[in-house]
């Protein structure tokens, strides 16, 4: 483990965190509003402490079903759940979460900051869905804590992630404020556009990645933008080792393998060794879905082309808005180099993301939709309530960022600290 100290603010399931943990980082605060997310964080802490005490069995039994998260949490130090703060960042609760991280601390320095706000409001999907543009929402203007952390504890370096829409959110003057708070707290900066496909996550996710330093620092900084990637591979990379299972399969721990890891997998981590499968668990889907699955995938199939919601046959439509979100019924193209983006909206329904094997006629997994994001078969995405929990996992990993990405982040960015 480094040296190199970092907090995660805004930290959702800890994607951005698990890059910088595999690159070497020491985390020394998670701080999530949302109590699912940060049991998910609880137990990925509880999985580092125990594979570096060699105590990995543990948690292997926890995989399994075999110990419960109470008795899972009882094996780790109270220090490392109470690095979880899961509480709301903003002037209601920012007293409690200084103390907290400065606890953990203990008299110690900050290196670095990462995260970024929930990226609703600044999303072209979210502000579409928002009768009025998501004007006056809260969360515009969570960067104005960000900064504010960055002012209270001067790390030398901080990484920003947030969705493209943060251009255009408000005509551009959330991020030119951003830029201009950012400068008047001490730091410059530098702003890179970036495609997890770029880094061999097999999805197409765009994003913005600011990367700031403090102004008497001077770090050498490689273009994140184009980086020199060697791992490619095709989105069935991530579907061929993994049993068929039919929709509404609520198996959560554990399964086996159906075949073994191929290359893709081996390189990327996706499968690291833990021979033991989770939450390879799908949402029931009617009738009616289920036919329209069969046609999106047929017209994909056979003529690689996307089914459009006006070439459904009437008694298959639901509504008649004739004009948006016509391409709500998507087949992953398991022959393409990556797949569409995965976002939380997915915890509501899986028509955008259908598995291509008609035999299973379903939409994808949650571990296929953390699969595309890069997660490791070992992370464990939790609930409130312990057991499956379908819909907090799907919207935990839609906001996410991929490991396999933030990873590559992380070991360019590791020896300017």
């Amino acid at each position: 483990m480094s040296d190199s100290k970092y907090i995660d603010l805004f930290a959702g399931a800890g994607g951005l965190s698990e890059g910088f943990l595999r690159a070497g980082f020491n985390p020394i605060a998670h701080v999530e509003r949302d109590e699912a997310a940060s049991f998910t964080l609880r137990t990925r802490a509880a999985y580092y402490y125990l594979i570096e005490s060699k105590k990995e069995d543990i948690y292997f039994k926890y995989l399994k079903g075999e110990i419960n998260r109470k008795e899972l949490y009882a094996s780790v130090p109270d220090y490392i759940l109470n690095s979880i703060i899961n509480k709301p960042i903003g002037p209601e609760y920012n007293s409690q979460i200084h103390s907290l991280i400065e606890k953990q601390l203990d008299g110690g320095e900050v290196d670095l900051i990462i995260g970024g706000p929930p990226c609703q409001a600044y999303s072209v999907v979210g502000r579409a869905r928002s009768a009025n543009n998501m004007k006056g929402d809260s969360r515009n203007y969570l960067y104005l804590e960000y900064a504010n952390y960055l002012e209270r504890y001067r790390p030398k370096m901080f990484v920003f992630e947030n969705v493209m829409g943060l251009r255009s959110a408000g005509g551009g003057v959330y991020l030119e404020n951003m830029k201009r708070i950012f400068d008047e707290k001490g730091y410059s900066f530098t702003e890179f556009y970036v495609n997890a496909s770029d880094y061999g996550v097999l999805q197409n996710r765009k994003r913005i990645l600011i990367v700031g330093w403090i102004k008497d620092f001077v770090p050498n900084i490689s273009d994140l933008s184009n980086p020199k990637i060697n791992l490619s591979g095709k989105v069935n990379d991530i579907f061929e080792d993994l049993p068929t299972v039919k929709d509404g399969d609520k198996l959560d721990k554990f399964r086996a393998y159906a075949n073994p890891k191929n290359n893709y997998l081996n390189q990327s981590g996706i499968r690291n060794g833990v021979e033991i499968l989770t939450q390879h668990i799908t949402r029931p889907h009617n009738d009616q879905d289920k036919e329209i699955y069969k046609i999106a995938v047929d017209k994909w199939s056979e003529k690689k082309e996307r089914l459009s919601y006006n070439d459904l046959p009437d008694r298959l439509k639901t509504h008649n808005n004739q004009h948006s979100f016509l391409d709500r019924f998507k087949v992953v193209g398991k022959d393409e180099s990556s797949s569409q983006t995965v976002v939380a909206h997915i915890a509501k329904d899986g028509h955008y993301y259908i598995h291509p094997d008609l035999d299973q006629n379903r939409s994808i997994s949650v571990r296929e939709a953390a699969r595309l994001q890069s997660f490791p078969d070992d992370f464990y995405f939790e609930g409130v309530r312990e057991g499956a929990n379908r819909t907090a996992a799907f919207k935990q990993i839609g906001n996410a960022v991929p490991p396999l990405m933030a990873e590559k982040i992380a070991k360019y960015l590791k020896p300017e600290l």
